[in-house]
């Protein structure tokens, strides 16, 4: 069942974060609704720019409505993640999302303050939220690609009035994540102080947190061993740390790069060990249950597992 973004945020805040899931094809949505039945969890499944220019808008979306199909009981939002003026304006016309992300973070203030406050305008109007973001993650996804030096923290100040002037209903806030495989080295970690400093002065508002996949150290090894070259010395997140940031007020957490990791490390491993294989859908099975299984842990991280029939009492 789709339901508001916003609806699932009223629930979560200060208890528990929501995951968010970029998909692409068939096999993600399989494990990702999966696992999240399998752990009666909430979730957020995010549709980017390149998901749809890759497997198509009507494709991409008659994924998600077979998979509403097959999984009756799931319940989540359908968001557009790091969407520019015009796709946000697609997909709030579509009638099919439940939220859209507005990212002019690369842009000056004021510039980011009209670009968002137009696409609220557009979504409130047809019954939609708005994620904006402020402060600019290092790293790289799709399109997007912020080197090191030019990466920011969110300032808490600049947080609350970008809010008020903008009207967005939630905020992607830069605390210390990065965008890609390749972000922490080290023993580095989120900025618990900035983020409760930015709770404090937007009490009860959503906070996003982009960037947030753990790089498993497993993953990387496995797939090197199977051919890869990733750079082993690639951190991410700390998973343990969720809950955390969720009881101040961190709603929603953006997951992308690791489950890239586990269709890579699937997919090298199969071929290596079964050279003779053509069949692509011998792999592809071993993707949905090693997704799902993933879904599953990440949503026991964020503390969403358990929580579907709370979630289901209050936006029933």
């Amino acid at each position: 069942m789709i339901v508001t973004t916003a609806a699932l945020f009223q629930v979560a805040y200060g208890k528990f974060a929501i995951g968010a899931y970029n998909i692409n094809n068939m096999e993600q949505a399989l494990g990702l609704f999966q696992g999240h039945i399998d752990v009666q969890a909430p979730f957020i499944v995010q549709i980017s720019k390149g998901a749809r220019k890759y497997a198509g808008i009507p494709m991409i979306e008659a994924i998600i409505r077979a998979a509403d199909t097959m999984f009756p009981d799931a319940i989540y939002a359908v968001h557009l993640d790091h969407g520019d003026e015009d796709t946000c304006y697609a997909c709030i016309d579509s009638g099919f999302y439940s939220s859209v992300m507005i990212d002019a973070s690369h842009a000056p203030y004021e510039e980011n303050v009209a670009i968002t406050r137009r696409v609220v305008e557009r979504a409130h109007a047809n019954g939609l939220s708005v994620e904006a973001e402020l402060g600019m993650l290092g790293g790289v996804e799709e399109d997007i690609a912020v080197d090191a030096k030019h990466a920011q923290l969110t300032d808490p100040d600049e947080a609350r009035q970008f809010v008020h002037d903008s009207g967005c209903d939630s905020l992607a806030v830069a605390i210390g994540t990065s965008h890609g495989a390749y972000k922490f080295s080290g023993q580095q970690s989120l900025h618990f102080d900035r983020i409760a400093a930015i709770q404090t002065r937007l009490p009860g508002f959503p906070l996003v947190m982009h960037g947030s996949s753990s790089v498993p150290q497993d993953e990387v090894t496995r797939i090197n061993a199977a051919g890869g070259a990733l750079d082993p010395s690639a951190r991410g997140v700390d998973e343990n740390e969720f809950q955390r940031a969720a009881s101040l007020g961190v709603t929603k957490v953006n997951i992308d790069t690791d489950g890239r990791l586990v269709w890579t490390r699937v997919h090298r491993e199969y071929l290596n060990a079964h050279p003779e294989e053509f069949d692509f859908r011998k792999p592809g099975a071993i993707y949905v249950r090693e997704y799902a299984s993933f879904a599953a842990k990440k949503a026991e991280k964020l503390g969403s597992a358990g929580r579907l029939a709370e979630v289901r009492a209050a936006v029933g």
